[in-house]
């Protein structure tokens, strides 16, 4: 499909089909071409195969009922019989699957070749966050999955504004688990990373890590990106406090439990930027960008 790039209309449908959103229900790419330097651009649309997580068993030949959600989904890209789709489990490797069955609450596929792709980073980044306000934890989670990290780890802090109760935990540990299902179709990952429960971070601190724990703090007297330049690649845990950040006596006890105080620079970066601009300093002086 070719789009001719006019008016602002138009520059506004780009922005929509270039965004998340439009990966997710239409998964299509861009290309943009100039065959002709008197006239507008072209646009063309180049549909790829969708992708979708399903949490089942999964061999080449098996015919899968695919779960409600991702159903649901298939119908509303309009998918038809024969039509084929990407899926995966999480536990690495995507089948591509062909579409045998679509009807209005159910949606069988049959598996019919395996890769063994991945997309994974050659160490393990653990992203243990101070829980934040709001929904500031959904866009946490879900660019943590992008940049590759292969655990999150929910952090109470003094400063916490979030207090979860057990039941709100567990509702909150489902919707982030969906969070990071979509993250992964969309970036390409094939396993999902692992998902811990909330936990209070003087009780985790205290506990035994085999990995380097790094807490980010403004109180750091060496950057991050310094330290990363002069260390190999190697596993992880990346530690974020909340709004207002951890206080000075959690911060103690995290260095005397072995955790490495290290800063993001000069300027205070809020909880929603500072892990992820950790992640991807990481990743780029690691040369995994």
């Amino acid at each position: 499909m070719l789009i001719r790039l006019k008016d602002k209309s138009t520059l506004m449908l780009l922005g929509h089909l270039q965004s998340r959103t439009f990966y997710q229900t239409a998964t299509a790419r861009l290309q943009f071409t100039t065959r002709n330097p008197d006239r507008s651009p072209l646009i063309f649309i180049k549909p790829t195969m969708p992708r979708f997580y399903c949490n089942e068993p999964m061999r080449v030949g098996l015919q899968l009922t695919l779960p409600d959600a991702v159903a649901r989904h298939v119908q509303v890209l309009r998918l038809a019989v024969n039509d084929v789709i990407t899926v995966f489990n999480g536990k690495g490797g995507e089948y591509s699957a062909a579409l045998i069955s679509v009807e209005k609450k159910c949606v069988k596929v049959e598996l019919k070749a395996f890769s063994a792709r991945e997309a994974e980073l050659s160490h393990g980044l653990t992203l243990a966050q101070g829980l934040p306000e709001g929904t500031k934890m959904d866009w946490i989670i879900e660019k943590a999955v992008e940049l590759g990290a292969t655990a999150v780890q929910p952090l109470a802090a003094s400063r916490s504004v979030v207090k979860l109760t057990a039941e709100r935990a567990t509702k909150k540990m489902e919707h982030w688990q969906g969070v990071m299902a979509a993250a992964a179709e969309q970036c390409g990952r094939n396993r999902l990373p692992h998902l811990a429960a909330p936990a209070e971070f003087s009780q985790w601190i205290s506990q035994q890590d085999l990995h380097r724990r790094i807490l980010l703090s403004p109180r750091g007297t060496q950057s991050l990106s310094d330290w990363a330049r002069h260390h190999p690649a190697q596993a992880l845990t990346i530690i974020i406090g909340p709004e207002g950040g951890f206080s000075e006596a959690e911060e103690a006890v995290a260095i005397s439990h072995g955790a490495l105080c290290l800063t993001m620079g000069p300027r205070v970066l809020r909880t929603e930027t500072a892990g992820l601009a950790a992640l991807a300093a990481i990743n780029a002086i690691w040369g995994e960008l």
